[in-house]
């Protein structure tokens, strides 16, 4: 099983909507038994995919191990696609883990799912503190968003440098996403590194909370549902091959 966590040390970098387009193919188009683990307290990877599900406090007990993580997971809509919800008692889930201090509990979890699944897309939360680190020590793959900004760029410098300097860091994929082509800023990026991925802003991604669904069930043909399944098979490869 291959545990793949989408992070990003800044906010508002489209970090949750990556998160569920990627599940979406790992399970749709790899046909994986796949589980979006949704870590962040604004939930909102969870509004999307269960917008029926009443909110409670839940989440934070699995991390304590207080509830066994199955008793918590739902099915979605999408064939292969299951969630592991979230809520608002995650919010303080820095402090949980130096609580706990069990530095490898996030690994410890999703290992006890190993059976169940074939791929855990992780949505994490924004930061750069301790549950940093257990990403660190249990994710297979990061997957970085970053919008071609200045700052952004910035942010994604300092995280790969303090990943890649821990003996045993998962690889990292750094993504450009919500791309505007007709900024000069997001084309000097581009210019500067052509073989990464590029994701474009897309009135699409906005529309998956009203919709309830990745792009890629209501606009398959669309160029973000195209460049979200090149990501894919780029991540599926090296997850295989590490």
């Amino acid at each position: 099983m291959a545990r793949i966590a989408v992070y990003s040390s800044k906010g508002g970098v489209g970090k949750t909507t990556l998160a569920v387009n990627l599940a979406w193919a790992a399970a749709s188009l790899s046909s994986r038994r796949t589980l979006l683990w949704d870590l962040d307290a604004q939930a909102g990877a969870s509004f999307i995919l269960k917008p029926d599900r009443a909110a409670g406090d839940e989440a934070r007990a699995v991390i304590e191990r207080d509830l066994a993580p199955r008793k918590l997971i739902v099915p979605t809509a999408i064939p292969n696609l299951d969630l592991l919800p979230a809520d608002a008692s995650l919010r303080t889930l820095d402090l949980l883990f130096a609580e706990i201090d069990r530095k490898k509990r996030l690994l410890r979890i999703s290992e006890a799912l190993d059976k169940s699944y074939d791929r855990i897309i992780i949505d994490c939360p924004p930061g750069l503190g301790v549950t940093a680190e257990q990403i660190i020590r249990g994710a297979s793959l990061i997957v970085l968003p970053v919008i071609p900004s200045t700052l952004s760029a910035r942010a994604a410098e300092e995280l790969i440098s303090h990943f890649g300097g821990r003996k045993g860091a998962p690889a990292v994929v750094t993504v450009f996403n919500m791309v505007d082509r007709r900024r000069l800023a997001h084309r000097a990026a581009l210019d500067a590194a052509p073989t990464q991925h590029a994701l474009p802003m897309a009135s699409l991604v906005e529309q998956m909370a009203d919709r309830h669904a990745p792009v890629g069930v209501y606009a398959p043909r669309a160029p973000m549902s195209q460049a979200i399944a090149a990501l894919w098979q780029d991540i599926e490869r090296r997850v295989v091959t590490a």
